[in-house]
């Protein structure tokens, strides 16, 4: 499959519409786009009925590999090109920073919107907040324990094989603790939608059977389905006169991010759980951080044929920062375990404002580490509080140190 997209991507970025003409076509949505969207939801019923055999936060790991499987491909075949030509270094940073500002600068507001839609349609009246379960605790910590690493990479300037230790073995330690979380109760059950809850009425062994060939089912398609949807989108972009850079940098990571976008569409819609929709983004933030940017060294030394290492020029530090940013803003609004409709807004507002107007990027990061030293005081005067810290230790106590 690598091989694959290695060949559509990088013709596509540099072909001409007469070339793209002779293969990819937009026609080809007609189809991969149905079956990216079944891939999604089989692996969002497989998810729901998961987290009742397993912790909610695993269930949700689950997923985020199989949903960032795409994003992975991507980054892989970048990575190995610019070890083969040093002028696509640049395409490496901009390919994983803007998939994460994407999940955070567009994923979560979007997550909050459909809930509050779905919220004032059923209730009549609007949502203010999100408000988290005790377990997503994990969650939050995970985000900000992957992202203080970056500060390291950041300040050093580049990415080597160490970093790649380093970030697996923070997401381990991730996956570990939520191993030891208990599954839902029982008594849940009753809540889910009809497919999940049906799947939950059968015996243990025809139940896990069916929850595994979900996961298997939809994690093949999305393998199969993934080049061609690609393939399509890359034709319409380019024929639409999309530059190289702002094809990797928004186009490929939110072609890549969609099968997470329709599950937490799908979650999201219910209200109840929409809590669930947000970690799922947040839980692909973590394997993003970690396990995406592990990765980039190994491929790259592969390609180099030998341990190597990537500096990052001014450039690609700048749109680092700008990522880092906006992360410890989305971890601040997440320590007190909700998520409110201004916090929403204002990641919203801040990412498309440095979308339309790339120049103004540095100056966008400066605001974000303001509204970080805003939510900081805030925590001193006591009008935030930092209950993802006081939930993680209870639950790392009862359930980790037992």
């Amino acid at each position: 499959m690598i091989k694959r997209i290695k060949n559509s991507f990088w013709l596509a970025t540099v072909a001409t519409k007469a070339e793209i003409a002779t293969g990819a076509s937009w026609i080809s949505a007609l189809w991969t786009f149905p079956s990216v969207l079944a891939s999604a939801m089989l692996i969002a019923w497989a998810a729901e009925a998961a987290q009742f055999l397993m912790s909610q936060g695993l269930a949700l790991a689950i997923l985020a590999w199989l949903q960032t499987l795409p994003e992975f491909a991507v980054e892989a075949v970048i990575a190995l090109e610019a070890s083969k030509d040093p002028e696509k270094i640049h395409l490496v940073t901009a390919n994983f920073t803007g998939s994460l500002r994407l999940l955070t600068g567009v994923g979560w507001p979007m997550i909050f919107a459909t809930a509050a839609i779905f919220h004032r349609k059923k209730k009549k009246k609007p949502l203010k907040e999100i408000q988290l379960e005790d377990e997503h605790c994990v969650e939050v910590v995970g985000l900000v324990v992957s992202i203080l690493y970056f500060i390291w990479i950041y300040v050093k300037g580049t990415l080597n094989l160490w970093d790649s230790i380093y970030l697996t073995l923070i997401y381990v330690a991730y996956l570990l603790i939520l191993r030891k979380i208990p599954s839902r109760d029982e008594e849940e059950i009753g809540d889910l939608e009809y497919i999940p809850r049906k799947i939950l009425s059968f015996q243990k062994a025809i139940r896990n059977a069916i929850i595994i060939g979900l996961f298997a089912a939809g994690g093949l398609i999305l393998y199969f389905v993934a080049h061609p949807f690609l393939e399509s989108m890359l034709a319409v972009a380019i024929t639409m006169g999309v530059s190289q850079f702002v094809f990797v940098q928004w186009v490929s990571p939110f072609l890549s991010e969609f099968p997470e976008k329709v599950s937490a569409f799908h979650w999201a819609r219910q209200v109840r759980k929409a809590p669930m929709a947000l970690m799922n983004m947040v839980s692909s933030n973590i394997n993003q951080w970690t396990m995406l940017v592990a990765m980039i060294p190994i491929v790259y030394s592969y390609g180099m044929g030998g341990p190597s290492e990537i500096r990052f020029d001014l450039a690609q530090k700048t749109e680092i920062l700008l990522t880092l940013a906006q992360a410890f803003v989305g971890f601040m609004f997440l320590i007190n375990m909700s998520f409110s409709w201004y916090e929403a807004a204002g990641l919203f507002i801040l990412w498309l404002a440095q979308f339309i107007q790339p120049h103004w990027r540095v100056g966008i990061t400066y605001v974000y580490f303001a509204w970080f030293g805003v939510e900081i005081i805030r925590i001193f005067w006591g009008s935030r509080n930092f209950m993802a810290f006081t939930k993680f230790v209870e639950l790392f106590r009862k359930y980790v140190m037992r």
